[in-house]
């Protein structure tokens, strides 16, 4: 979320809202005067219920884009539908490999050479929806998983706000859960270390 906040793009961020409310990343909104909300998720009896009262909040905002950063819970399909075509999420490996947790160290383990982070639209299959846009770099030889973490999170920071860009501004749109980029994309420029 910060990433997309210090990119400084034209683009309005109407709302951060979190299910924790002690995420540092409130406070970081708040100081940038950005409205925040916190929907914890153990008010609720259900996920149902918890996702109910998320959609209710995010309607309020009438948003055109949902950027899921940092966010740890599933959404059931009930909010994905209500949000459909919406919603993107930043997701630490080279999908459609190692989806879900611990991809560092699951990369690692497997002995893949190249490791990195996928922007996609969120469906009811965790991890599967279109793909936006991928970074990738060489794992290091015996390099400890955080330190893979580490890198990994600046190929994150570089291609998520420029994801939220594209599809803000129409170079990037999906329909029926099939991506069509504009191929003045692949005139934008990237720079990676590591």
């Amino acid at each position: 979320m910060q990433a997309i906040v210090n990119a400084q793009m034209p683009h309005k961020i109407c709302c951060v809202i979190s299910n924790n409310p002690d995420a540092k990343g409130l406070d970081f909104a708040k100081n940038k005067g950005i409205d925040t909300s916190v929907i914890n998720h153990r008010d609720y009896p259900d996920r149902e219920s918890f996702d109910q009262a998320l959609g209710d909040v995010i309607d309020k905002y009438e948003p055109d884009l949902i950027v899921l950063a940092g966010f740890m819970r599933i959404l059931n399909p009930n909010i994905i539908a209500r949000f459909s075509e919406r919603i993107i999420n930043i997701h630490p490996s080279l999908l459609p490999a190692f989806a879900g947790l611990d991809t560092h160290a699951r990369a690692i383990e497997a002995g893949v050479k190249i490791h990195g982070c996928t922007v996609h639209f969120v469906t009811p299959d965790l991890d599967a929806g279109p793909i936006v846009a991928q970074a990738a770099l060489r794992i290091q030889p015996n390099e400890p998983t955080q330190n893979l973490a580490d890198r990994i999170l600046i190929l994150e920071h570089d291609i998520l706000p420029k994801s939220v860009a594209w599809i803000l501004d129409g170079r990037c749109s999906v329909s029926s859960y099939e991506i069509t980029l504009d191929p003045t994309i692949f005139n934008d420029t990237f720079s990676f270390e590591g």
